[in-house]
């Protein structure tokens, strides 16, 4: 499929006497043409960045479609803006489907540019890209029901079904070694997914509200995560934010950087507040339902903790490896009761950051920067508020767990 776009996208450079580049509807590259000529204003820093990153930024993508992209059937030329680095100008052919935008040939303008009639042929050409990305995105949606069938059947007899109909609908690839992806909450159900490299398959499901909108420790709040079988969350209320699970084909078990990466574009693309989880590859379908659980549970940890990043790997997230696995509500527990009340967030503040340290008291006073008798002091009032005695290994386990567990 990728050789076809490429010698579509060549055929079109061939037309146009110009390279092309293809890209699909989020600014994705997907081909593009030789650059053979010594102008450098032929690699202006917006399509050097394209085809190095293979993909735009959200302000370039956004400055573009102002010319009105997305809604034209015919080419359009956008001049140059050498303060947004576009250098030069460009020509746009909207690849569309049945009057659906499916993505865009772009081409440096010049002048004299191409002639109308070679742009009507172009744009022939690009009505057969349009043919090979619906089929692409029609194949997509087949994917996306068997995949989320899995994901949400029932264990036993229900779950088999839908497992055994996910390895026929994705073939040969279906026993390689593939790692699970979360991202949350995802923008609505019907937001169309777009290919993401190395993605065996793609779905939305509805997020659990239960593990939304509990705060800690002057935190702030965690977010939703999708519903697991088994996993105790409550079903998603109406207009509730839903998730995106992605299936990642990757190499090698040690090296998960195609996840990583499908992360990073699928976090930027539900936006603002987004977080993703990875679990660790796996060989074969049978063990999804486990790898969800822990891709979630590690969107769940990023939301809670922002020194995980927007993207936390499973493996990394430590404790919230089991903080996530409890019920919905049992994290929080009655000993902080008075703790976690607005007047004491300093306190709150202080107690987690010494269990962080070990209990050492002098690495706890320099990362709070105060004294090690107002630490003292404080500890003394966090024992009072708390009623445990934080010369007490469970006592301090306990107090660590519960304040971990608040954030989510």
């Amino acid at each position: 499929m990728k050789g076809d776009y490429q010698e579509l996208a060549d055929e079109i450079s061939a037309l146009l006497g110009a390279p092309a580049t293809l890209e699909n509807r989020d600014f994705g590259l997907i081909a593009f043409g030789a650059h053979n000529s010594e102008d450098d204003s032929e690699m202006d820093p917006v399509r050097t960045r394209s085809i190095l990153t293979r993909r735009s930024t959200p302000a370039v993508r956004s400055w573009f479609e102002d010319f009105g992209i997305a809604r034209a059937t015919g080419p359009v030329r956008i001049p140059a803006a050498p303060e947004a680095g576009v250098f030069r100008g460009r020509i746009c052919l909207p690849v569309r489907h049945r009057g659906t935008v499916y993505g865009y040939v772009w081409l440096l303008d010049s002048d004299p540019g191409p002639t109308d009639s070679r742009l009507a042929a172009a744009m022939e050409v690009t009505a057969r890209i349009g043919d090979l990305l619906f089929d692409e995105a029609q194949a997509g949606a087949g994917l996306s029901r068997e995949f989320r069938a899995v994901l949400t059947s029932e264990s036993g007899w229900p779950r088999d079904m839908a497992v055994a109909a996910l390895r026929t609908a994705l073939g040969p690839g279906a026993d390689g070694l593939h790692a699970m992806v979360c991202v949350a909450p995802w923008p609505d159900e019907d937001r169309p997914v777009r290919p993401v490299p190395a993605a065996a398959a793609l779905c939305t499901l509805p997020a659990t509200a239960s593990h939304a909108g509990q705060g800690g420790a002057g935190t702030g709040t965690g977010t939703g995560v999708p519903g697991v079988p088994g996993s105790g969350g409550a079903p998603a209320a109406e207009g509730a934010p839903y998730a995106l699970a992605a299936l990642i084909r990757v190499r090698s078990a040690g090296t998960l950087d195609p996840a990583l990466s499908a992360a990073s574009r699928l976090t930027e693309l539900a936006g603002a507040g987004a977080t993703a989880g990875v679990a660790p590859a796996r060989h074969g379908l049978g063990e999804l339902s486990v790898s969800w659980q822990e891709s979630t549970a590690a969107a769940r940890a990023a939301a809670a903790e922002p020194r995980f990043g927007p993207v936390a790997e499973w493996a990394s997230i430590g404790p919230y490896r089991l903080l996530t696995a409890l019920p919905p509500g049992r994290a929080h527990d009655t000993v902080l009761r008075n703790l976690l009340a607005p007047v004491h967030t300093e306190l709150a503040h202080t107690a987690e950051v010494f269990l962080d340290c070990a209990g050492q008291a002098g690495r706890t006073a320099s990362a709070l920067g105060i004294h090690r008798q107002t630490l003292y002091y404080r500890l003394s009032r966090i024992e009072q508020l708390t009623g445990l005695d934080l010369d007490e290994g469970e006592d301090r386990l306990l107090l660590h767990m519960a304040l971990k567990g608040a954030r989510l």
